[in-house]
């Protein structure tokens, strides 16, 4: 398949994502990749609703995903969204080739004790996988919109 983008962002198909990443890319095909977003009808409406005319919006479990991106190629950009690294590091271990991953927005919570650029808070976990993806040769660069100034994310964990 030919991914434009994998992006980590916890509000998955937003406003930053269809008016910056969709248009600067152009892409014509968004894959979610979330077991609990797959399951929850309500949120995969409102996802629709959010998805710009003429981009397909596709929503997989992660296994469903891995499938899906392993298949033949197709004749369209297509934008990967993850709501978080642990998605990103299942599909990398099934053996999904990820050359590079965007991390745009990993909102506070609790547990979420380390603070990397505007919208990326880490859990000790958060990290772990962030180091397991830069060990398998994952380009990791933090950035909101296509403007900013990407961050390496394992410079600010050393």
């Amino acid at each position: 398949m030919p991914v434009t983008l994998y992006r980590i962002d916890d509000r998955l198909v937003h406003g930053q994502v269809v008016e910056s990443w969709v248009p600067y890319l152009k892409i014509s095909e968004i894959v979610v990749v979330s077991d609990e977003i797959a399951s929850d009808d309500i949120r995969r409406t409102i996802m629709r609703f959010a998805t710009p005319e003429g981009v397909e919006l596709k929503i997989f479990k992660v296994q469903e995903a891995f499938d899906y991106l392993c298949g033949a190629p197709a004749p369209h950009n297509i934008l990967v969204l993850l709501p978080g690294l642990k998605e990103a590091a299942d599909l990398l271990s099934k053996g999904l080739k990820i050359p590079r991953l965007n991390i745009g927005g990993m909102h506070y919570c609790a547990g979420k004790n380390m603070s990397i650029g505007k919208a990326i808070f880490l859990s000790d976990e958060d990290c772990g996988r962030l180091k397991f993806l830069a060990g398998a040769g994952v380009g990791l660069e933090g950035r909101g919109v296509p403007t900013d100034k990407p961050i390496n994310p394992i410079d600010a964990l050393l």
